[in-house]
C-alpha cells in the first residue's frame, strides 16, 4: 500500500493539532526536545521565515486534502527552487531527496495523525466506555521492529505511564496506531498475558536516551502537550544551542513565548516579594540579540548560548536593597518589566571585567543591568531539580547617572535600539 494512503483521509482533530503549532527555524531535527513538536512546526535546515511558511503550507496542505507523497514532493521542488535552499540534507542525489521529502510528509502526516486521535481517545464519553487502550502493530512497513511487534495486542488503561512516551509513531517510518478498548476487550487481553508492559519497558537505552523499541527524540505521545507551556519545553533546549542558532529562534518564538516568560518571571518575583527567601529558581528574563551576539564575537567573546537568566537569589539582594531604601535600587515594577525593558535596551561590554552591560530607560535615570557571561550556576524551572548550566546570568541592576555609562572608555556600545 502507498505511503500516503496510510494517513490521507483527514480529520478535524488532526488538521486542529497541525493548525495551532507555530514556524520555528532549526538546523537540526533535534534542536528542539520531541515534546516540543506538539508546539513548533519544524524542517531541519530551514532557517529562513519565508522558506518555513512555504513548506509549513505545503504539508498543511497535505495533511488538510489528503494530498499524495508525490503532490508534496513537487511542491518541494518548486519551493526549494524559489527560496534558493541549498545545502539540506539529502540535496544532490534523486535518492537523496526522495528520502528527504519521505521523511518530512511521512513524519507530519503520522504525528498529526496520532495527535487527533490522542485528542479523539482521550474525550471523555468514548472513555466512559472504553477506558482502556490497544496496541496496534501495522503489517504494511517493510521492516517491522521487533518490539514493537510485541507490544502488538498490548491493552493498558488509558491513563497507564506507558502511553506517555510509547503512544505510536515511536520512530522514523512506524506506522503502528492505538485503538479504544472496552472492558471486555480488557478481559479478554489479560486470558492472552496481554494486559502488563513487558520488563524495562521504561529503561532510557545508552545511545537513544529512549525506551527499547523507541527512536531518539520519540519518546512522547504526540498530541499530549499542546497545552504545555513552549518556554518550558524550549527554554532548556536553548541552552543547548549554538547561541546564533539559540537567538533565531527565540526571534521566532518571541510572538508566542512572551507572554509565558513575563508570567513565569511575575510567579517567581512574588514568591521572593512573599517570603524575601530564594531557593534558587531561575526565570529567562532576556535572550541577547543577534546583533548583540555578533559585537561580542567580535571582540572575543563567543556566548556559549543566547539566554539571560534571572535567578532569584540576585533578584532577594535586589529586593533587600529596595527595603533598605536605598536610592539606587531597582523598583519591584521594574524587575517585573525586565523583559520588555531589556527588549529595548542599549548593550554594552565592560571592558574591565568583560561583563555584558544593558542600559535600560528608568524614571530616575538609567537603569543598569550587569550580566555575567558564560558561567556555570544551578538553577531550578518549573519542577524540584536543581540543573547546573553553563549560560548568561543577571549579576546585579540599579539605578545610575547618565554619564555613569555614556563617559570613558569602560563601557563599549555593542548595540542599540
Amino acid at each position: 500500500m502507498p505511503l500516503d494512503a496510510i494517513f490521507n483521509t483527514p480529520f478535524k482533530e488532526q488538521v486542529d493539532f497541525f493548525r495551532q503549532k507555530i514556524n520555528l527555524p532549526t538546523e537540526r531535527w533535534d534542536d528542539i526536545a520531541g515534546a516540543a513538536h506538539d508546539r513548533a512546526f519544524v524542517v531541519a535546515g530551514a532557517m529562513k521565515a519565508d522558506l518555513i511558511a512555504d513548506l509549513r503550507q505545503a504539508v498543511g496542505h497535505s495533511i488538510e486534502q489528503g494530498k499524495s507523497l508525490d503532490w508534496f514532493r513537487k511542491e518541494f521542488d518548486r519551493i526549494v527552487a524559489e527560496r534558493g535552499w541549498t545545502g539540506w540534507t539529502g540535496e544532490g542525489s534523486q535518492a537523496g531527496v526522495a528520502w528527504r521529502t519521505r521523511v518530512i510528509y511521512q513524519t507530519n502526516m503520522a504525528t498529526s495523525y496520532a495527535a487527533g486521535r490522542w485528542a479523539q481517545l482521550n474525550d471523555p464519553e468514548l472513555a466512559s466506555i472504553r477506558p482502556y487502550w490497544r496496541y496496534v502493530h501495522s503489517d504494511l512497513v517493510d521492516h517491522p521492529r521487533p518490539q514493537h511487534q510485541a507490544w502488538n495486542g498490548l491493552v493498558l488503561h488509558k491513563d497507564d505511564p506507558f502511553w506517555n512516551t510509547h503512544f505510536p509513531p515511536n520512530g522514523w517510518g512506524c506506522h503502528c496506531t492505538v485503538k479504544a478498548a472496552s472492558r471486555a476487550e480488557q478481559a479478554a487481553a489479560a486470558a492472552k498475558g496481554l494486559t502488563a508492559a513487558p520488563t524495562g519497558w521504561d529503561e532510557p537505552q545508552a545511545t537513544t536516551g529512549s525506551p527499547p523499541g523507541i527512536d531518539k527524540g520519540w519518546a512522547h505521545a504526540p498530541g499530549a502537550n499542546t497545552t504545555r507551556p513552549l518556554l518550558e519545553m524550549v527554554s532548556n533546549k536553548l541552552l543547548a544551542l549554538e547561541s546564533p542558532v539559540g537567538a533565531a529562534m527565540w526571534a521566532a518564538l518571541k510572538p508566542a513565548l512572551q507572554m509565558e516568560q513575563q508570567l513565569a518571571l511575575y510567579e517567581m518575583i512574588d514568591a521572593v516579594t512573599a517570603k524575601m527567601q530564594a531557593t534558587g529558581s531561575a526565570a529567562l528574563a532576556h535572550v541577547v540579540s543577534p546583533d548583540t551576539l555578533t559585537a561580542l564575537a567580535d571582540r572575543g567573546i563567543v556566548l556559549a548560548s543566547a539566554d539571560v537568566w534571572l535567578r532569584d537569589t540576585e533578584l532577594l539582594h535586589a529586593m533587600r536593597d529596595s527595603k533598605h531604601g536605598r536610592e539606587a535600587a531597582l523598583s519591584v515594577d521594574m524587575w517585573r518589566r525586565l523583559p520588555t525593558l531589556l527588549g529595548s535596551a542599549r548593550a554594552y561590554l565592560d571592558t574591565t571585567d568583560r561583563a555584558l552591560v544593558y542600559a535600560i530607560d528608568a524614571d530616575e535615570g538609567v537603569g543598569k543591568i550587569v550580566v555575567r557571561v558564560n558561567y556555570k550556576e544551578k538553577i531550578r524551572e518549573s519542577t524540584d531539580k536543581r540543573t547546573k548550566i553553563t549560560s548568561n546570568f543577571i549579576r546585579t541592576g540599579g539605578i545610575v547617572e547618565p554619564f555613569n555609562i555614556d563617559s570613558g572608555s569602560q563601557y563599549e556600545l555593542l548595540s542599540a535600539t
